[in-house]
């Protein structure tokens, strides 16, 4: 489907010299809003004031090396050469979420033991923000022109054009070729998972269980949507997308976790949701 459509400015400011990307400030957005819930949470159910406040600190430039040292490692020929630089230019995209959760959860795993505080705990709390932070970083692909599927059909066009606004069409217009807006079904069915998460840990599950949640609902959506991508990243050597793979694994990981963990009775502290923990008077 051939197409003719001007494409949004991705400079959300220029200071002299300095341009400040819409890409970066949708990100931060995300992250802002998603600490804001994280720690209501936090302060609702009685913890430490500002223990997220502090995890998030620490979690952000770790989620963010990790996630542009993931996304380098799968593109490695693409960077290998000069100018070099272009190794840190994160502002002009190419992050992976599954390299930001890996430096996130080491991250919250080390904090946890020095601040003598549950990892499942902080998890449980955390996971809504980060399907949040994820369903709103999406839209900052979508400036960048990224993250879309393969071309669509007149027909799939008719029938997108009647549902979807003019600004999401014409973004979607790359190069005279309209195409799937892949990044807007992630962000929608992140959405719905934030729903989810929301809705389950206010039904006192297993402590850990809304954060293991979160990581099969989301590896599932992305399973699918990550088939009708053109920029995966693949194993070397093969055609088998990543994230499919880490998808799959995650979910087969999270299955098996939940199944040992409620028969040997690992835990027996649950979430709860419902109501704020007292603190007792000195």
């Amino acid at each position: 489907m051939s197409c003719n459509a001007p494409a949004l400015d991705r400079v959300f400011i220029e200071i002299g010299s300095l341009s400040i990307y819409w890409y970066g400030v949708i990100i931060a957005f995300g992250l802002f809003l998603g600490l804001y819930i994280a720690t209501k949470e936090s302060n609702r159910l009685g913890l430490q004031k500002d223990l997220m406040t502090d995890l998030v600190v620490f979690a952000i430039p770790m989620s963010i090396i990790f996630a542009r040292a993931y996304y380098v490692f799968f593109e490695w020929d693409r960077y290998a050469g000069p100018p070099w630089w272009d190794i840190f230019a994160v502002w002009e995209g190419g992050i992976a979420i599954h390299g930001a959760l890996i430096g996130a959860v080491l991250t919250a795993i080390i904090y946890a033991r020095i601040k003598n505080v549950s990892f499942w705990q902080l998890a449980d709390i955390a996971a809504p923000s980060l399907i949040l932070g994820q369903a709103i970083g999406r839209w900052g692909n979508f400036i960048n022109q990224e993250a879309h599927g393969g071309p669509i059909s007149e027909s799939v066009y008719n029938n997108f054009h009647t549902y979807l606004p003019d600004f999401i069409m014409n973004q979607m217009c790359i190069d005279g070729v309209m195409y799937h807006p892949t990044f807007l079904y992630e962000s929608l069915w992140n959405i719905l998972v934030f729903v989810i998460l929301l809705v389950l840990r206010h039904k006192n599950p297993l402590r850990g269980e809304v954060f293991l949640s979160y990581i099969m609902a989301y590896s599932a959506g992305r399973f699918f949507i990550e088939g009708m991508r053109t920029d995966s990243l693949y194993v070397p050597g093969t055609d088998i997308r990543m994230a499919q793979l880490i998808s799959v694994v995650l979910i087969a990981a999270v299955v098996a976790l939940i199944v040992y963990r409620r028969k040997s009775r690992k835990t027996r502290k649950r979430y709860d949701g419902r109501k704020r923990q007292k603190n007792k008077k000195k």
